[in-house]
């Protein structure tokens, strides 16, 4: 299996520019991604009136922009007594999905004791021009599961979708968590999805994956607690996993290709809070090249690279309040330039 390395040259330093608030609506937003596709850059996050938790007043919000300064809002979903959280995109035989994980929450606020993995369920939506957008449609094969990010290989989409192993009644909150895995799911279509392996075999979180040129995965997977992530990769049919324990806990993970080298992000615990934190990835170790401007509630961040070869990387955070002394929840972007 190959080392986690694109080039075995040195790792180039990295400044961060035009950091500006992309979006804030005086609600709590959060949990974000980009993509590029069809020319433009696109943002998906959920916003929410009533804050971080779950509610079935949330909603996934997506916006466009053609030069990632000027954005637009294209479209916004909800699902009737659910939880809308974790928006990710996929771009999959000429279509452009955004997934949602959602927890079904009924009228109201569900409170934290009867969160129910066991009824989470993944949704979507799909558009083919950026214009018009389908309603939000169940992901078959998905009930029981807490889906999070995609990717595609070949002709075939894969997602990552978290679950109690035997979709076990017995153990709730913290009590389930060694019986949590994290799972693999495969489609043909983007819509119906079936069982191909397992990132994690317990203590199951969000992970995120990518596939290399020779099919090869690679996977940064969040740990529970407070504990160092998880190192996974695998060749074809993925089924047998080598597995190593990294230094640093990463919540929210991203990962993703830059140039010719591998950029992990998300939540870092810092002795002066929770921060947003970039890193490379090469020989199976971390290097830290930036922290975003963050603090509170942050994480979740997204990137692409734009055709100048600079990157574009999003997060979410709480770190500033509004005119009153309030803390905002809000979108934010940044510029990333390799020096």
């Amino acid at each position: 299996m190959m080392s986690v390395s694109a080039a075995d040259t040195p790792l180039p330093k990295v400044k961060v520019e035009n950091i500006r608030r992309a979006f804030h609506n005086g609600e709590h937003n959060a949990f974000t991604d980009l993509i590029s596709w069809k020319g433009k850059i696109w943002l998906t996050f959920r916003s929410c009136p009533d804050g971080h938790m779950v509610f079935p007043s949330s909603r996934i919000i997506v916006l466009n922009s053609g030069d990632a300064r000027t954005w637009r809002k294209v479209h916004e979903f909800s699902v009737p007594l659910r939880d809308t959280r974790d928006p990710h995109f996929l771009a999959f035989k000429g279509q452009l999905f955004v997934y949602t994980g959602t927890w079904f929450s009924g009228e109201g606020e569900l409170p934290r004791n009867r969160y129910d993995i066991n009824k989470h369920l993944g949704y979507g939506v799909k558009t083919a021009d950026g214009k018009n957008w389908s309603k939000p449609f169940q992901l078959e094969g998905t009930y029981g599961h807490y889906i999070w990010r995609a990717a595609t290989h070949n002709d075939k989409a894969y997602l990552c979708a978290r679950r109690k192993r035997g979709y076990s009644e017995k153990e709730s909150g913290a009590k389930a968590t060694p019986i949590m895995e994290s799972a693999m799911l495969e489609s043909d279509d983007g819509i119906n999805w079936r069982y191909r392996s397992l990132f994690q075999t317990t203590k199951g979180n969000e992970t995120a994956f990518l596939f290399r040129q020779n099919g090869e995965l690679l996977a940064i997977s969040r740990s529970q607690g407070r504990e160092p992530a998880l190192l996974a990769q695998a060749n074809s049919p993925y089924q047998i996993m080598k597995r190593k324990t990294l230094t640093e806990y990463i919540g929210g993970p991203l990962l993703t290709r830059w140039k010719e080298n591998y950029v992990v992000g998300g939540r870092r615990f810092t002795p002066n809070g929770t921060r947003t934190v970039l890193y490379w990835l090469q020989n199976e170790e971390l290097t830290k090249f930036a922290d975003l401007p963050s603090g509170g509630d942050t994480s979740y961040p997204g990137f692409v690279e734009l055709d100048d070869g600079t990157g574009l990387v999003s997060w979410y955070s709480s770190h500033e309040k509004d005119a009153n002394g309030k803390t905002i929840t809000a979108i934010y972007l940044a510029d990333l330039k390799q020096q």
